[in-house]
């Protein structure tokens, strides 16, 4: 049997009260004419006219003897309605008095003026429960602090919280300005599979799941890239899609298991190409969300105007490191990463190294929008070599505030050369690498059957939208992020 706290039992009563009345507390309609900021734009217009309906959660009552005014907000806004003993009769006004607390939701059908004092309100002719709240709101003047009670009754944060229900609108409209700009750049939006028989498209840690019907293991996928690029050696030259891809690793402010990932490919364009058509995309997306080209994040200006900075990531990990890739490679793994303290097994390869270094030394000093070029080619298994030095690749990474917005590249499509590339990989699991990819020789038959030169795009959504929302933790920006189960 639940036990109530002594507000929660109170509301009960009440509930109980409305019934013994005949009112059903939970009907299945609830009717209204316009919404509360369309009462508030409309209102000299609709002032003094015929009846109207509005609805939406109380959040304020105000006594006065035989007379109410109420605050209501829905999705749009606010606005105040006045409910009146004169007016609505002394039955229907007893029947709120017993019967309303702050948090329901109720409909108010009556005509709009002003009070003496200058404020919109609609008189009450009648009214209707909607919705009966069997628990209290947060407190008003607090609101929900409290973090974890924030991201676990997300609800009550978004009723709480006006500037949380601002970061999710502004993240729709990120989402609109992604599709609106590649659709007008002739991509088409496509769905491939999020649950995937190999763990393929990225160097990351995959959830496996058991398909009783086929007694087989299946992943979660780490990425949407080897289906997308199969449609894209099927004959569709430019695709994208937005969805979820999951990596069992940990959570921190900047990662979760469940994140939402853009992945688009662009067949006959190389990264150079690539980078020209970023800059204009990230800039325009800023724009939509912002309104402007600067912001500031955690204190520090930034400005998305064109041109973007390039540098090499050779050139950055011998700038903040004081080491070069070709050092990295003549010396012994073990003697790097006892060189640097680096926390990776002594048999880790060149690309752990590397990518290990970047991240502790050189990451966090990419401020302003600035390309990092050209990776080493054990750290991008399925990017294009550079002709002119194989051991790096046509890739970059797009950095700003020092965290990393976007990966992309020339993409390989040499069979014979990526058939290797995923041995070596498997070569690197083998020796406990549990985040290196596995061999998927469907997708080297894949290329076999010939894959345009092509370019390819991956944009984190949230880590973009932490940015762009002045946040540095990722759960800010996902509604209902993945948390540990309460304890019982």
């Amino acid at each position: 049997m639940r036990k109530f706290s002594e507000q929660e039992q109170i509301r009960r009563d009440k509930l109980e009260v409305l019934r013994s009345k005949g009112v059903n507390p939970y009907p299945s309609r609830g009717h209204r004419d316009v919404t509360l900021a369309e009462a508030v734009e409309q209102f000299d217009a609709l002032k003094g006219k015929k009846a109207l309906t509005i609805a939406g959660r109380v959040r304020a009552i105000r006594g006065h003897g035989g007379s109410s005014f109420i605050t209501l907000e829905d999705g749009s806004g606010s606005f105040q309605a006045y409910l009146k003993k004169d007016t609505l009769g002394d039955e229907a006004y007893t029947l709120w008095q017993d019967g309303a607390d702050i948090g329901d939701v109720v409909s108010c059908t009556g005509t709009l003026f002003t009070t003496k004092k200058g404020e919109k309100t609609l008189e009450a002719k009648s009214f209707l429960f909607l919705a009966k709240a069997l628990a209290p709101l947060p407190e008003k003047w607090h609101g929900l602090a409290d973090i974890e009670v924030r991201y676990r009754k997300r609800h009550l944060d978004l009723l709480s919280n006006l500037e949380v229900r601002e970061i999710f609108r502004k993240r729709a409209v990120l989402l609109t300005s992604i599709r609106t700009f590649l659709d007008a750049h002739d991509f088409l939006e496509v769905e491939t599979p999020i649950l995937q028989s190999i763990a393929g498209g990225a160097v990351a840690r995959p959830f496996v799941t058991h398909h009783n019907a086929h007694d087989t293991d299946f992943y979660l996928r780490i990425a949407p890239e080897l289906y997308l690029k199969r449609l894209i050696a099927g004959g569709f030259d430019r695709v994208y899609e937005i969805g979820k891809s999951f990596r069992n690793e940990g959570i921190d402010q900047s990662h979760s298991p469940e994140f939402t990932m853009l992945e688009f490919y662009m067949a006959y364009a190389n990264y150079e190409e690539l980078m020209d058509l970023t800059e204009d995309f990230i800039a325009t997306l800023v724009k939509d969300v912002l309104g402007k080209l600067e912001l500031t994040y955690q204190k520090q200006k930034i400005s998305f105007k064109k041109p973007f900075q390039r540098k090499t990531f050779d050139s950055l990990l011998k700038e903040h490191a004081g080491v070069t890739l070709a050092e990295i490679r003549a010396a012994k793994a073990k003697d790097i990463i006892a060189q640097f303290t680096l926390d990776i097994p002594d048999t880790a390869g060149v690309g752990k190294i590397a990518d290990e270094l970047y991240k502790e030394r050189v990451r966090k000093n990419l401020i302003e929008p600035t390309f990092l070029i050209d990776h080493p080619v054990e750290l991008l298994p399925l990017a294009k070599r550079r002709e002119d030095d194989p051991m790096l690749v046509e890739s970059f990474q797009l950095i700003a505030g020092g965290m990393e917005l976007v990966k992309a590249f020339s993409e390989l499509n040499d069979p014979i050369d990526q058939e290797q590339r995923f041995t070596d990989q498997a070569a690197q699991k083998a020796k406990g690498d549990a985040e290196a990819h596995e061999m998927d020789l469907d997708y080297v038959q894949t290329l076999e059957t010939g894959m345009p030169p092509t370019a390819g795009f991956g944009l984190g959504v949230d880590r973009f939208m932490m940015m762009l929302a002045d946040t540095q933790n990722l759960k800010e920006v996902i509604l209902f992020p993945t948390l540990k189960p309460e304890q019982s």
